[in-house]
């Protein structure tokens, strides 16, 4: 009957907050626990330290996508790179693998870089079909890359569950960075033979463009080694570090760029805080959630039935390839993380995965989920940019969603990719 109350006011439109909070609460008062118990787990959140790595990431990112960064790394990447064959391709999957590891956000890429790759791709010679296909699904690449904040909210939620192996968010930082170049890898790989036999305008190595191209996005460039090299060094925490980040991208882009006004500041901090403050309210009731499907058993009782059915660890992380692609999707990521992690990760764990290994193909399948037919939202976001057809977008990501799977089976049956760097 609750899941049957639940269900309604799912359909009827209900925050998704609001629904995770009446489970637990129609759960907690069906076993008479006191309800109490709900604003304690709520409240836990707030003392866990790394929390506040999240919104300073974010206000960070969106920063830097209201700047001309995209356009000095597109152009830093293509007096890198277009000399090589179908080199212009591959300077859009390494600066789209960039920007979304520093804003966090494919939807935010596709709009900010697409405008600019877009055109530049056609006017260079590459087919209009692989264009879309390239942009649309380059977009959520650089999910694993650090500073991930689906990284970091992963790592959030696996620390305060508390069961198996302990992680850090510095060991998902390293775990992601093999099975990310991994995918970049592939897809170059992809994008040359597509364009083996198409005549592409490319030009030749110049250092005097590469140097004013590297003098140009200096600033932005270094922003990931100080983060990175203050974190892995332990100069900084999770948190110092996104505190930095924030001090640091505030006096480029507003005191060196000049390119964010100080009357510009207020709108930017509001957008990326209501995204914080929609991913915080989720996780904060999911926490209550997760209290509950502990005490009921949920994840022992649903382990005892898949061993029962499936005693394979290979099978089982099939079928949760499968599941995460269509959780992928229907939901975003920072949704799928708070909402499926409670309940997977027990199952995982008992099955011999590593959380950090489990982390790594949760976040790869997520990936591909972006720009999954029917439903993918980067198809519809890519759809409204480039005013195309859904249908064409469905046919332009296939080849690029084919290649991204064969990654996501190495990244799943080869743990040692995410764990060697450990």
């Amino acid at each position: 009957m609750q899941s049957v109350f639940l269900l309604i006011l799912a359909l009827l439109g209900a925050p998704l907050f609001a629904v995770i909070a009446a489970g637990a609460l129609l759960g907690f008062y069906s076993v008479d626990i006191d309800l109490a118990v709900v604003p304690i787990e709520i409240y836990r959140i707030a003392d866990t330290p790394v929390l506040l790595a999240i919104p300073l990431f974010t206000f960070t990112g969106y920063v830097l996508s209201e700047s001309q960064a995209s356009h000095r790394l597109v152009r830093l990447t293509d007096a890198l790179l277009n000399w090589m064959p179908a080199g212009l391709s591959i300077v859009a999957l390494v600066a789209c693998a960039a920007f979304t590891a520093l804003t966090g956000a494919s939807g935010v890429t596709i709009i900010a870089l697409g405008a600019l790759l877009y055109p530049a791709l056609r006017e260079a010679g590459y087919a209009d079909h692989f264009t879309l296909g390239l942009i649309t699904s380059s977009g959520s690449l650089g999910l694993l890359f650090p500073p991930s904040i689906a990284l970091i909210l992963y790592g959030i939620i696996v620390q305060q569950m508390n069961i198996g192996p302990a992680i850090s968010i510095n060991d998902l930082f390293r775990a992601g960075l093999l099975p990310g170049l991994l995918m970049v890898f592939l897809l170059s790989g992809w994008c040359i033979w597509a364009n083996r036999n198409t005549r592409l305008a490319k030009s030749s190595l110049c250092w005097r463009t590469v140097y004013a191209s590297l003098r140009e996005s200096i600033w932005e460039l270094l922003l990931p080694i100080i983060i990175l090299g203050g974190i892995y060094s332990g100069i900084f925490a999770i948190s110092e570090a996104a505190a930095v980040s924030v001090l640091y991208i505030l006096i480029v882009e507003m005191l060196i760029h000049r390119e964010i006004s100080l009357t510009h500041l207020p709108g930017i901090m509001r957008d990326s805080m209501v995204l914080v403050g929609g991913v915080l309210i989720i996780l904060a009731v999911s926490l209550a959630s997760t209290n509950y499907l502990v005490d009921a058993e949920i994840p022992a009782k649903l382990f005892t039935f898949l061993k029962a059915n499936i005693d394979s660890k290979l099978t089982f992380l099939i079928l949760l390839n499968v599941f995460l692609l269509l959780l992928g999707m229907l939901l975003d990521i920072f949704s799928a993380l708070v909402i499926m992690i409670p309940l997977i990760l027990p199952i995982a764990i008992d099955y011999g995965i590593h959380p950090v290994h489990l982390g790594i193909i949760f976040l790869a399948n997520m990936q591909i989920g972006y720009f999954t037919p029917p439903v993918g939202m980067n198809l519809f976001i890519a759809s409204y940019r480039f005013d195309k057809p859904i249908l064409d977008l469905y046919l332009a990501t296939l080849p690029f969603m084919l290649i991204l799977l064969l990654a996501v089976l190495i990244i799943t049956y080869w743990p040692a990719l995410s764990l060697a760097l450990l």
